[in-house]
This record gives structure tokens, sequence and C-alpha cells, in this order.
């Protein structure tokens, strides 16, 4: 018995043509937009709010927050907005939320003058540096964990949280998936690329976001009950739940954004496979960055990662065989047999504009 469900960031371009990022735009600039969206009272206590009051409905502005000599929130410096779904019993339950949500943040958005962009790497900066500088409380709170100590990575990057929770499983079991998704993360997470720009040029592979981001950041974490259950890794690969919702939850975080939400289909059908697998041995308590760094240069036409991405569908198809949820996995099929990332489509639209703005306009719509 397994449940799902996607937290999904989204970038946006303005009328302009901008690429509405910390330098374009402030948090009432996108909260105008949050404000409009509806509430849903049955989704709590479900979905966490958190201690600043920003995260209130299945849309929230996400950000960098900005502190006071205290827990007081002060400001939050914009990066985009993200959508997050409740605990949804299937996986298609839990992308036809998406789809509706995304749908009306599209169409809110549209009022304000702003329109959704496919990227998972800020393609103008390779660096947030925080202006005003940290505080004495900022600095100190930092120190808190080792995802705090590299907060400054997520306001260039977005991306998505798969989140997969399965009835039944000992700590144990949860921490060992856990490991056994960060070992074979660099195989599966080109199904997803999408962040070839860099410094306003195109980079030189398919994933900016995973070169930057992965080995500093977790590629999955598992969320556990008791402070005495966690293993102590850099990142982390566990965190005590915030909720009692959270206990038990495997969130996979190396994922690049997607805008065709069948491919996030087709990766929770792919996690779900891999979960329930017993033939796949691989196991990391950390991330291997430099793996990483070849998957997000080389993609699929690297031939070890393209050889061990094949395996592991293999092994799922396998796996899911008398599960209709293995009818998910065709869009991941067939970008493995042209050896495609869906960056290859931003590529191809770049060239055809020679601007990466334009290029990102014509994402959700193509």
């Amino acid at each position: 018995m397994f449940h799902f469900g996607i937290e999904h960031e989204v970038a946006f371009i303005d009328n302009a043509g901008n690429f509405a990022d910390f330098s374009q735009v402030n948090f009432a600039d996108f909260n105008q937009i949050v404000e409009r969206l509806p509430v849903y009272k049955d989704d709590y206590p479900e979905l966490r709010i958190g201690d600043a009051g920003i995260k209130e409905k299945r849309w929230y502005i996400e950000g960098f927050e900005r502190f006071a000599d205290s827990e007081e929130v002060v400001e939050c410096l914009p990066k985009g907005i993200e959508i997050r779904t409740t605990i949804n019993p299937d996986i298609n339950s839990a992308i036809a939320e998406l789809d509706e949500s995304f749908r009306l943040l599209k169409e809110t958005a549209a009022e304000y003058g702003y329109s959704p962009a496919l990227i998972s790497f800020n393609p103008n900066y390779d660096k947030f540096v925080p202006n005003p500088p940290l505080n004495k409380y900022e600095t100190k709170r930092r120190q808190a964990s080792p995802e705090k100590q590299t907060a400054d990575i997520p306001m260039l990057t977005y991306g998505p949280d798969l989140n997969i929770s399965m009835v039944g499983l000992t700590t144990e079991k949860i921490i060992d998936i856990g490991r056994k998704l960060t070992y074979y993360s660099p195989y599966i997470i080109p199904f997803s690329y999408s962040s070839p720009f860099y410094q306003g040029a195109l980079w030189e592979g398919f994933s900016v976001r995973t070169f930057m981001r992965t080995g500093k950041r977790p590629a999955a974490m598992v969320f556990l009950e008791k402070q005495e259950e966690l293993i102590k890794s850099i990142p982390s690969l566990t965190k005590i739940a915030r909720i009692p919702a959270e206990i038990g939850r495997i969130e996979f975080k190396a994922f690049d954004s997607c805008s065709d939400f069948s491919i996030y289909a087709g990766l929770l059908a792919l996690l779900k496979g891999m979960i329930l697998d017993d033939s796949l041995t691989g196991r990391a308590t950390v991330p291997d960055a430099k793996k990483h760094q070849t998957s997000a240069q080389a993609g699929f036409d690297n031939e070890d990662i393209f050889t061990s991405a094949k395996q592991i569908i293999q092994v799922v198809e396998s796996t899911l065989e008398n599960d209709p949820d293995v009818n998910l996995l065709a869009p991941l099929k067939t970008l493995l047999d042209k050896r495609e990332t869906p960056a290859h489509k931003l590529i191809r639209l770049y060239k055809q504009t020679n601007s990466i703005e334009a290029s990102l306009k014509q994402t959700y719509s193509s």
C-alpha cells in the first residue's frame, strides 16, 4: 500500500521577457498571485504550514527567508512558487491534482504578467549572495544542519520532491531504501534533465543543477519519528519528521523539474518499482558527486549511465509486471530509446530562437 505526493517548483518569465528571479521580483510580486488561490480546509494537518506561515496553501512562495535576531522572519527573497499536492493513494491521483493546481497557478499568474518557465537552474546567475550579509542569529541558524549550511544553492535551482511512503516499513528498511535510491540516482535522473543554460549561454551538458548541487545537497531523504533513529551524514539522508504525516516518507530530491507531468508519473512508477525490487544491490549513504557530474554533462550519451538506466527500467518493468503502473514508464522508455533528456528540447528551442528567455517562454506550451 503506497502513498504519493509531489512538490513542484515553478519559475516564471515576466511580460517584458525577464527571468523573474530574486534580482527582478520581490515577495509582494508573487504573494499577490498566491493570495488569489484557494485554501482547501481538508488539506490540514496533512500539509505542513511551517514556522513563517508562508506555506498556508497548496501553493507558496519558495525563497530565502531572512530573520531578525530571533525566529521572526522579516523578509523572504523569492525564487518562484512551489505547488505541493496532498498525500494521494495512487500516482494518477497525484498527477491529476498537480495538473489542476498548475492550471490555476498559470491562469492567475497570467493576470499579473507572469508565465511559467521550465528551467532547473537560474540561467543568468551562478551565485546567490544574501544582501545585507547574514546577521549573527542567521549565521548561527545556518549551522543547524548540512542543508541549512548550503541554503544558498536552492535559490538558484528548481526541482521537484517526489514523495513516496509505504505502509508497514521498518525504520531500517526506510533508511535502506533511501541509501538504495541515493546509489542509483545518477542513472535515473537524466530522464528529467532540464537545465542546459549557465551564465546566459548554453552549457556543455544537460543539467547544471545536478552538476552544482548533488553531493552538497541530498539525492534522497527519509523522514523518521525519533531523534535516536537518525544517522549522521553530510548531506543528510535522514531527517526528523516535522508532522505525523511525514513519518516514514521517502523523498527523492535529485530530479530536475519537468513540464510534462507524465514524466513525473513515470518517475514515481520507477521509484515505486525500485522500492519493491530485491535485485538492485547498490547502496550509498551520500551521493557520489563525481558520478552525478558525469551524468549531468553526458546524460545517456555516457555508456555506463545509459546501460545502467536500461537495466533499472528492465528490473522495474519485471517488478511491476502485473501492476497497471508499469504503463506509466512509457515516456521514460521513449527518452531512453532516443538517448535524449528533456534538456535536448530546450537546446533545440535555444538554437531556433538564439534567446534563453524566448526559449523558456515556450516551455510549458510546446
